[in-house]
């Protein structure tokens, strides 16, 4: 897991802003993003008992790992598997409800590791769920990178608690309420870290919309990231839908 841990220090890792849901206070939302979230499948999220993907990422010339997730949401239940260091498999199941019982590989590498690969599949959910964040419909935008325009909504957490303080994520949005564009700036008096990925890919697992590829930049860095393997498990069925 050491690769994960140097990862993590890129500012590509999102695990910050859930410590702030709890305690702050609410922020001007914008109405587009629940019209984004409905778009990805928020109103149905009830129905999903698990869902099960493979993140993958490759920035050319310095990192690269796969990690692979068992998730189920209601219960707290998550099953990984990876490789350590040397390339051996390594394999960890655990409930995320109950973190101060576990131990410190999952306390200090897979939960964090968890929370940002999370975050990458399921960010309009995320943006929707955490409350404490300020999303500003901005209007018609260029996008960061190559032609054609679209709606700006910069996603921003507060600077007064968390992980990484000030956090924010602009949001490029269609006409269609799909995020096409993401720009990621990391907060806080840490060096400053930026990620410019494209959102594309899209597939429906069930009634949950996931884009599963990006392409990018990560502090300057070509990135590839992207997700496979992706399905979900529905309330009354034990069979798993996979993502067409």
């Amino acid at each position: 897991m050491k690769n994960d841990r140097r990862f993590t220090m890129l500012g590509l890792l999102l695990c910050g802003v859930l410590v702030l849901t709890a305690n702050s206070r609410a922020q001007q939302r914008a109405p587009i993003l629940d019209q984004i979230a409905k778009t990805y499948g928020i109103d149905s999220w009830d129905q999903v008992e698990a869902i099960r993907y493979t993140w993958n990422v490759d920035i050319i010339g310095l990192f690269k790992a796969s990690h692979k997730w068992e998730w189920e949401p209601k219960t707290g239940k998550i099953i990984f598997e990876s490789t350590d260091k040397d390339g051996k498999p390594v394999k960890v199941s655990y409930d995320s409800s109950q973190l101060s019982s576990q131990s410190d590989q999952v306390k200090n590498e897979v939960e964090p590791a968890f929370v940002n690969d999370n975050y990458w599949l399921l960010f309009p959910f995320h943006a929707y769920w955490d409350k404490s964040a300020s999303a500003i419909d901005q209007g018609k935008f260029n996008l960061p990178v190559g032609s054609g325009m679209a709606e700006l909504v910069p996603v921003k957490y507060p600077a007064d608690g968390g992980y990484t303080p000030g956090d924010t994520w602009d949001l490029y949005v269609g006409k269609d309420n799909r995020v096409v564009y993401f720009v990621y700036h990391r907060g806080g008096a840490k060096p400053p870290s930026r990620v410019l990925a494209t959102w594309a890919g899209y597939k429906k697992a069930g009634p949950i919309l996931i884009s599963t590829e990006h392409r990018g930049t990560a502090d300057g860095k070509p990135l590839h990231l992207w997700i496979t393997d992706v399905a979900v498990r529905l309330s009354g069925s034990d069979k798993w839908v996979p993502a067409q």
